[in-house]
């Protein structure tokens, strides 16, 4: 499809995911361009930047991670914004990548676009059977605009593009803002916060028994090459562990690594979302594409990348 030294463009590269993409690229392709910009994507949200954008960079492949997102009270304060800076960052890159006659364009979006009331383990084919959680529907709704527009370019103009849905991501370089994070990071920060300060006990707010699929965000970013070079994939198709672990199984592990030795306190008096939520991967393994690491290694090296910067403030930027 491209050559094997392909010039590569990737947006968001300083973001969640594509703080472990970027190294795996050069590794993988050390003799080519690979041209990054910002977690912010610039000035995607015009169309004149984005063709612009594409006509310096000159990119066989663009792998577009460029997103605007945020916490819960964010999604809720903002949903506007979320979803038109979204939706161009969506319409932009593909009608931009069409027009440049690029190789290959990979997208991704979150697992959040599925419909609220969709059954576990969610396949791929559940998508279009329902409203996505209405608190960040509008985020959501413009990521998932993504499966259109692949479909619309590639019957159209045949440009050659695939839609990933990697699940709950968690990882080095992810966020833990207070209030902000999600559940891996936001438990990693507490018990830390917890053991340092001795504190006798943590509320962890729930049950604990609801279930999650945890995926490393490194396996993501290996995977991504796969669909650089391939064609047979519009997706979208999820990447993810296809592993059930519950909050309490997740809470009492992050626990034991992080040597915090407060008492856990489980409210369920609290909020805890949907019951259980799990990937279907039975497309993913059909490439012969796995997710490997386990909970317990992948949680190990987060703990111990949060940990250095954590106290030396070395790139830890999202806190």
């Amino acid at each position: 499809m491209t050559s094997s030294d392909p010039r590569i463009l990737v947006t968001g590269a300083t973001g969640f995911l594509g703080s472990h993409l970027m190294p795996l690229l050069k590794a993988k392709y050390p003799k080519s361009e690979i041209v990054a910009v910002g977690q912010d994507g610039g000035g995607l949200t015009r169309l004149e930047d984005t063709e612009k954008l594409l006509a310096k960079a000159r990119p066989d492949i663009v792998v577009h991670l460029a997103a605007y997102s945020g916490g819960i009270g964010a999604n809720r304060a903002y949903p506007a914004d979320f979803y038109f800076r979204n939706i161009m960052f969506v319409s932009n890159m593909f009608e931009a990548a069409a027009r440049a006659k690029i190789s290959k364009l990979v997208y991704p979006m979150g697992g959040c676009s599925y419909p609220a009331t969709a059954t576990s383990p969610i396949d791929e084919s559940q998508m279009w059977q329902g409203f996505p959680q209405p608190d960040s529907a509008a985020y959501s709704s413009a990521k998932k605009m993504g499966i259109v527009a692949a479909q619309a370019y590639r019957t159209q103009y045949g440009l050659n593009s695939t839609v990933i849905v990697p699940g709950n991501m968690y990882g080095e370089y992810d966020n833990y803002r207070t209030n902000e994070s999600h559940v891996v990071p936001g438990l990693i920060r507490r018990f830390i916060e917890a053991r340092d300060s001795n504190q006798s006990e943590v509320v962890v707010w729930g049950s604990g028994n609801a279930e999650r699929d945890f995926v490393y965000a490194g396996d993501v970013a290996a995977l991504i090459p796969w669909f650089m070079e391939n064609d047979s994939e519009t997706g979208p198709i999820n990447l993810s562990s296809g592993t059930r672990t519950s909050v309490r199984e997740l809470a009492e592990t992050v626990h034991e690594l992080t040597k915090c030795t407060a008492k856990l306190i489980f409210d369920s008096s609290k909020p805890e979302g949907q019951k259980v939520k799990i990937f279907a991967v039975d497309r993913m393994q059909g490439h012969g594409l796995s997710c490997p690491t386990t909970l317990r290694d992948g949680l190990a090296r987060t703990i111990a990348w949060y940990e250095a910067n954590y106290r030396t403030g070395g790139g830890c930027i999202r806190l």
